[in-house]
């Protein structure tokens, strides 16, 4: 068996060698396990690496062989036998899935997510279920009832959130590819600070039908990859129509973007300027700008007035419908129990000790917002900004192709630093809320590192059901690094 190169591979290159035997699917996935073993005890990336991994990689490789046997090697996906951690709010049927709670820690699912039904379709080895904050609220992964997920490239750090324990499995060497899911920027965040491509794709492209539920009307599963190819494979393999999810719809015949030298990125300065963004970033941007203006791609200023107002508009929107989602975790319904001395108290001993304080703290503003005499001052005015916020994309993009800003205001931020402060955590989600709010893609690129190390990556955004722009663009960062 030759050494595999866990650090320059990509999925095209593992199915290459797969298929020609460098290595069968089991030699790579013990590689995964042994780095995992390695890892995991210092990252917490896993809260769960499944028994049955080697089983998968074997019926993998009889799919290999099989195949080889009759010479259709060629019809053979390019993700069979290829090792991926999935995050632990996308249901695997028999397999535990507890959204990083005290709420679900028993709960083992009963059906396959449709992203997962797909997924086993292709033949990809899952290895396990990944870290995240309580319920995909939160942005560091410091919310996990089963403790924090250390960032890869500087364990003092956090790897971001909430998919941070699937972008850190993929930036640590840990898993070739994940999935994530994306409310406000759950998978570009954590991508951006360890260093992995992390796509939000248009909202509805693929089905949210078997991920637990956080804002239905914002979440997206998405892919975490090392490069903008692997992600786009992933995104190819997932997307599409589902009876179950009725937000789907399948892209008949998927456009093709322009020439990538041609396009026009478009940059908000006014939404740039407004202070509380490290030098580091802002001059990683420009920089990243520049190359690409090099590459032949023209960059213009657009003018998006409402961005101003994505951050209050998207948390009074996600709070409101996490209270809602989250009702029927009450200890009777669904859900871990606590017995009380009446039904009150079984509410009120279950949630209370179950649910983290993030988690308690969302569903109170959430219910405060959505409470008599406050829903149309809150909830009504934050859906009409919503449609402005969506008013400011179709407008900038009748002018460009897409829409570049930084990721998060600064690398990946120090353990501890902001769990004491809610509202300066809720500000690191600044420049990824909007996108959400106007349900377009977006995909997180590295670019750069800082002195100390740590990645630096840029946000570009497409228009609605546009993601192959992304891609072509995300290529072209890529090779001008």
């Amino acid at each position: 068996m030759a050494k595999i190169d866990l650090e320059n591979l990509t999925i095209t290159k593992a199915h290459e060698a797969l298929i020609k035997g460098d290595f069968t699917a089991l030699e790579l996935a013990e590689v995964y396990l042994a780095e995992i073993e390695k890892k995991n005890p210092e990252l917490n990336a896993y809260l769960e690496v499944f028994a049955d991994v080697r089983e998968q990689a074997k019926e993998a490789d009889e799919k290999i062989n099989k195949a080889k046997k009759a010479g259709k090697e060629s019809e053979l996906d390019i993700l069979v036998g290829i090792p991926m951690a999935i995050k632990d709010n996308i249901l695997i049927k028999g397999r535990k899935c507890t959204s990083a709670s005290k709420m679900l820690e028993n709960y083992v699912a009963t059906y396959d997510a449709t992203v997962i039904e797909k997924l086993k379709e292709k033949g990809v080895v899952f290895l396990g279920r990944t870290n995240m904050d309580e319920f995909a609220m939160g942005g560091s992964t410091e919310n996990s009832a089963y403790g924090v997920t250390k960032n890869p490239h500087d364990s003092t750090r956090v790897s971001g959130g909430s998919s941070g324990g699937s972008a850190c499995a993929v930036g640590g060497g840990l898993a070739l590819c994940a999935l994530g899911s994306d409310t406000g920027g759950s998978i570009r965040q954590p991508s951006a600070f360890c260093g992995t491509v992390g796509l939000k794709p248009t909202y509805g492209s693929v089905s949210r039908y078997g991920v637990m539920a956080m804002a239905s009307s914002l979440d997206q599963i998405g892919p975490i990859a090392k490069t903008v190819e692997d992600a786009e494979i992933i995104y190819d393999a997932i997307r599409g129509w589902d009876k179950f999810d009725a937000t789907s719809f399948e892209l008949i015949s998927p456009p093709k973007a322009d020439e990538a030298n041609k396009l026009r990125i478009g940059v908000p300065e006014s939404f740039l300027n407004q202070g509380g963004i490290d030098e580091v970033v802002i001059k990683n941007f420009r920089e990243t700008l520049k190359k690409l203006e090099g590459q032949g791609c023209e960059i213009k200023t657009v003018e998006m007035p409402n961005l101003h107002y994505s951050l209050a508009t998207y948390y009074i929107t996600v709070f409101s419908e996490v209270s809602a989602n989250m009702a029927r975790f009450d200890g009777m319904r669904y859900g871990a129990h606590v017995s009380g001395k009446d039904l009150l108290e079984d509410y009120m001993k279950t949630r209370g000790e179950k649910l983290g304080r993030e988690v308690r703290r969302r569903i109170m503003l959430g219910t405060y917002v959505l409470s008599a005499g406050y829903y149309d001052a809150y909830y009504n005015k934050a859906a009409q900004v919503r449609e402005l916020i969506r008013r400011d994309y179709a407008k900038a993009f009748e002018s460009v192709d897409v829409v570049a800003t930084p990721v998060a205001p600064s690398p990946a931020f120090e353990i501890g630093k902001n769990t004491s402060d809610p509202l300066q955590m809720y500000l690191e989600d600044i420049f990824t809320v909007p996108i959400n709010i106007a349900g377009v893609p977006g995909i997180a690129v590295p670019t750069s590192k800082t002195e100390n190390g740590l990645p630096l990556s840029i946000q570009i955004v497409a228009p609605w059901r546009r993601d192959d722009i992304l891609f072509k663009l995300g290529k072209m960062i890529e090779a001008c690094r």
